[in-house]
């Protein structure tokens, strides 16, 4: 369907294309399209897909070790690759979206890969014959002459159980950075508090999801039956597919623009081929005339910054040379590039973050497992459940954050989000290391009342690290993705927002290789006694230690963000009009790039 763009006139008399458009390719109006009377079918569609999903990754393990008779290890590696397998996807998700899609239909698409995913685990949840045979017990074991006890799922019955497991990640992970994206798409980038009060709805969402999955799927799961709580999950994922659907008319799409990598890739191979070139000292010598190729062109004109001064020879006219896309660039396209690498360093500093996250959802549950789990003495906790603590807390604390806290901020700051958002990701990664230093205490404190006093510790002992945590993660997470959103240019608004994504299999990975590499390190160092994880037991093991380590880590993370968040410099194309951020150097770059 080609798609109609409407284009007018900016202060310099050049042509800009307006790339909000309608369902039908159509430009919006401002009055019927867009706004957050459209962004909330997108915030529903948050909700129920995430509800969905989480209750599929928390309890997996359970689904896979009982029902598909796999061997503990080989489940915790199911469940952590499926979980990797989500965020990575993200990025490809991103890419279709931007490239070729748009956000719309790419979260259509995989909308219903990730429902037909739901339904192949439900059917084969509730069919015996598509599931391996029940255990049998011993005297069964001697009546048949059995030579296992459980058989290993194999064959068809492992190929439906993996291909439905991964038509729900490559779903879900194509669906979720366009979730957020779409939905800031129904405001203008220029709309700082609108914008930033989406994210905390967004993150609110996020959390009511998350909350329904861990306390009631999860309760529909252990007492009715796997297959029942799988067909709830598809059921939540339909509803939210619905809503998706019911606001297409209302919704300001942005169409693709082609490939996000050919016009990175022709700064890259034009300032090498030209690397022996030196860079003017005035940059209105550089090529800053738009190309008229749809796919490089950009909504906003960029304008030039000293840092990564190399790529600016991608900018320098040769007369003697053909002008082609690949050997001359503009100086937008080289900016774009710019905030690209810029953003690494900021991405990096959050995976630490995410690796802390990895012991809540590891280690702390199994901490859980080892205390006194009875609220009373007909009732037990779930020791999984323990996760749905933050979010109990967070779905009071967002809405109190966004009517109360942001206003009075505001009135300090004259910030229309209250703080920036690199200050918002740097309070968070700062309230993180509190996580860790409280789950250290309160390890040392159960395993010594374990060893010397034979006494088990209530379990709403380590709801604290918990607490911290989710705090934390309403600022980091929420921070870093209107960060992100924001410095993103026309066309790569989800690329950007799934790399956020991608920190959380980042974070992940990192804190397998950090269990076996301290393993590893202290079984060499100990004198006579295993490593800190060598005897799985958590009374004998020392996770405390494993703990501080992580709140030594998170610590000078910290201080490693706070260098990068203050050497990052804010393109002055992409600081909203009036906006009274205090961005370190864009008064600088102004001056230089806008001389007579």
């Amino acid at each position: 369907m080609d798609r109609e763009v409407e284009t007018r006139e900016d202060s310099k008399g050049e042509s800009v294309h307006n790339v909000c458009v309608d369902w039908k390719g159509r430009p919006c109006k401002p009055k019927k399209h867009g706004g957050m009377s459209a962004a909330v079918f997108v915030l529903g569609l948050q909700a129920f897909e995430m509800m969905a999903i989480a209750a599929i990754g928390n309890n997996l393990i359970t689904y896979v070790f009982n029902e598909m008779h796999f061997p503990l290890s080989k489940s915790a590696n199911t469940v952590t690759n499926f979980v990797g397998t989500v965020f990575l996807l993200s990025l490809l998700g991103g890419f279709l979206s931007d490239s070729y899609l748009g956000s719309f239909w790419t979260m259509l698409i995989f909308g219903f890969v990730e429902l037909s995913g739901f339904i192949l685990l439900s059917v084969q949840a509730h069919v015996p014959e598509l599931r391996p045979p029940k255990c049998s017990n011993s005297m069964e074991l001697l009546n048949n002459n059995s030579k296992n006890i459980c058989e290993e799922a194999k064959g068809y019955k492992a190929w439906i159980f993996y291909g439905a497991l991964y038509l729900v990640a490559l779903g879900s992970g194509c669906l979720k950075p366009n979730i957020i994206s779409h939905g800031a798409d129904q405001f203008e980038k220029q709309s700082t508090r609108k914008l930033s009060t989406f994210f905390n709805c967004a993150y609110f969402a996020f959390c009511s999801g998350e909350l329904v999955a861990l306390t009631l799927l999860v309760w529909v799961q252990t007492h009715s039956g796997m297959d029942v709580g799988f067909g709830v999950s598809t059921a939540a994922m339909a509803v939210g597919l619905a809503l998706l659907i019911c606001g297409s008319l209302v919704y300001r799409n942005s169409p693709p623009r082609g490939s996000i990598f050919t016009p990175i890739a022709q700064v890259f191979v034009a300032a090498i081929s030209k690397r022996k070139q030196i860079c003017p000292s005035n940059s209105e010598m550089l090529h800053h005339t738009q190309t008229t190729n749809p796919q490089t062109s950009n909504n906003v004109t960029l304008i030039h910054t000293e840092k990564f001064k190399f790529l600016d020879k991608a900018c320098i006219k040769i007369q003697s040379q053909a002008e082609t896309p690949w050997n001359l660039c503009t100086v937008s396209q080289v900016e774009q590039v710019k905030i690209l690498l810029s953003l690494i360093p900021i991405f990096a500093c959050t995976i630490i973050f995410n690796t802390i996250l990895a012991q809540l959802q590891t280690f702390s549950v199994q901490q859980g497992t080892t205390m006194n789990t009875h609220l009373t003495p007909d009732f037990q906790i779930p020791p999984a459940s323990l996760q749905s603590i933050p979010y109990i807390m967070l779905i009071f604390v967002v809405p109190f954050y966004e009517t109360a806290f942001v206003p009075l901020l505001r009135k300090i700051t004259k910030n229309e989000s209250g703080i920036s958002p690199l200050q918002r990701v740097g309070i968070g990664l700062f309230i993180a290391t509190f996580s860790m230093v409280s789950a250290a205490i309160i390890e040392q404190k159960r395993r010594n009342y374990a060893i010397r006093y034979n006494e088990t510790l209530s379990i709403f002992w380590i709801a604290p690290q918990f607490l911290i945590f989710g705090i934390s993660e309403m600022f980091t997470a929420v921070g870093l993705i209107e960060f992100f959103y924001k410095q993103s240019v026309q066309g790569m608004q989800s690329f950007l927002t799934a790399m956020t994504y991608c920190s959380y299999s980042f974070g992940f990975y990192l804190s397998s290789v950090l269990v076996s590499l301290v393993n590893r390190i202290t079984s060499k160092n100990s004198s006579g006694s295993g490593g800190w994880f060598s005897d799985n037991d958590l009374n004998k093991d020392r996770l405390d230690l494993f703990y501080w380590l992580l709140a030594a880590l998170s610590f000078v993370n910290f201080f490693n963000y706070l260098f990068w968040s203050r050497w990052y410099s804010y393109n002055p194309s992409l600081v909203p009009n009036g906006s009274s951020t205090v961005v370190h150097d864009v008064e600088k770059q102004s001056s230089d790039t806008t001389t007579t």
